[in-house]
């Protein structure tokens, strides 16, 4: 394990069964990943594809049939291990209902360092840093059920972020929310990974979300088929579409106007280049 892996997942298999038919169900095949200390990625693939799946591996929800997880050194098999396996490794599920527990905001966050046992002068500078972090320090004192989706899942962002772990890997967590929350959430999972140095792992099916990362991990049928920079798998747009996936909006109208024979760079990840490239085009074009 390289020092700066945080994350290794070694020829991991995982597979469901199901007690009352005795049938298994294969979910992950020969999965292999290292993720590194500050770094910045998304795990993409269709729906069914084993993507949450691998997540809750991740920090021991789920343990694998074969294989292994290494969480900072630690095997995610180690029962006596799992405090120190989820103190290092958090994680934010897509539906903020099932994450806040108490009824008042700051008491929701402080809830996980109380029952680590944090002491109460810790408890309230841990509480004040994550509600500030994520931008809900003035909140604090609000009734979770009078926030916005996007806020709602901001708050149990700060819950996790209170725990004070490395990794903070997110199952889909804006797949609930209205395009105005997922912006919230993106911007703010990447200023933690920008400014706070934190490890990130976002599971999600928007291209767009996807483009931020630094690397993108694409899952079909429980294997990983691409592992490289968001350019580098986005300009894949063929394959990509095989196995049932979209690229940001961008990349597809580059990719639409260089079939149609256009000179345009097809590697475009967001409207700023997209619109440059045209730019470019049509000052050629009036030469």
């Amino acid at each position: 394990m390289g020092t700066d892996d945080i994350i290794k997942i070694e020829n991991l298999n995982f597979s469901y069964s199901n007690s009352e038919t005795g049938k298994t169900t294969e979910v992950l095949r020969n999965i292999n990943l290292n993720v590194r200390r500050g770094e910045f990625v998304a795990v993409l693939g269709h729906n069914g594809s084993g993507k949450s799946t691998l997540a809750k591996l991740m920090n021991a929800i789920l343990t694998p049939t074969s294989g292994r997880v290494l969480a900072d050194g630690i095997d995610t098999a180690d029962e006596d291990r799992l405090f120190d396996i989820r103190s290092r490794v958090g994680m934010v599920f897509q539906n903020p209902d099932n994450q806040i527990v108490t009824t008042i905001v700051e008491e929701d966050v402080a809830f996980a360092p109380e029952n680590m046992g944090v002491p109460p002068a810790e408890i309230r500078k841990r509480v004040d840093y994550a509600l500030k972090t994520v931008g809900m320090y003035e909140f604090r004192r609000s009734e979770p059920h009078h926030l916005s989706g996007g806020q709602k899942q901001r708050v149990a962002i700060a819950g996790v972020l209170a725990m004070m772990p490395d990794v903070i890997v997110l199952d889909e967590p804006t797949a609930m929310l209205d395009p105005s929350g997922r912006r919230e959430i993106i911007n703010t999972v990447s200023r933690l990974n920008r400014e706070e140095g934190m490890t990130v792992i976002l599971i999600t099916h928007y291209m767009d979300e996807a483009v931020r990362a630094d690397r993108v991990v694409v899952i079909s049928d429980g294997q990983i088929v691409r592992d490289a920079s968001p350019r580098e798998v986005f300009s894949q747009v063929d394959e990509l579409k095989k196995i049932g996936l979209d690229v940001p909006q961008a990349t597809e109208l580059a990719y639409l106007l260089s079939k149609d024979g256009f000179d345009i760079k097809t590697d475009v990840l967001n409207a700023e280049e997209c619109t440059s490239e045209i730019e470019r085009l049509m000052t050629q074009a009036r030469k």
